[in-house]
């Protein structure tokens, strides 16, 4: 992991354990590489409850919940599974929030609609979730790592603004 993903992380620990909030991940193309990131932190088993790899359709609708017909209709790789796998992840894991990516990291799998090295990533609690797709194809390894890399950093942020808005509702 670089040197920026561990300050990240460690953020990530440092809002959680502050607000005794926990996180889960639900990872198809990431194969648990965001988890890992999380876990790099040393304390993580406080706010950090588990992960689900739902590498295939399967899991994605037996454990997370998404919807067959959604997956039918618009493949895996798009928003709205990525928001269900969230809400998913923080059932099935009683968790406060929960950080989600699906996509094709290559080399194969895309399509001339869905291209190799789109990734939807989602991240938040079930009421309130932020997505971001990321589209460059650099190869299977680089494509994951920036996958997990915004996903970490998207959900940082996502704390970071939740802080900010609790101040001001405060105020």
């Amino acid at each position: 992991m670089d040197f920026e993903a561990k300050i990240i992380s460690r953020e990530i620990s440092q809002l959680l354990w502050e607000k005794e909030r926990t996180v889960a991940t639900a990872e198809s193309c990431t194969g648990g590489r965001i988890a890992e990131a999380i876990i790099a932190v040393p304390g993580a088993s406080k706010y950090f409850k588990g992960g689900i790899i739902c590498y295939v359709n399967e899991v994605k609708e037996n454990l997370l919940g998404v919807s067959h017909q959604l997956l039918e209709e618009k493949t895996a790789v798009c928003e709205e599974v990525a928001v269900e796998m969230v809400k998913g992840a923080c059932k099935m894991l009683n968790t406060d929030y929960a950080i989600a990516a699906t996509g094709f990291a290559g080399p194969g799998g895309g399509t001339k609609e869905i291209p190799v090295g789109t990734i939807w990533l989602a991240c938040g609690s079930p009421e309130k979730i932020v997505t971001c797709k990321v589209e460059e194809d650099h190869g299977r390894d680089i494509n994951l790592a920036i996958a997990t890399n915004k996903a970490i950093q998207m959900f940082s942020d996502y704390l970071k603004q939740e802080d900010v808005e609790e101040i001001e509702t405060e105020s």
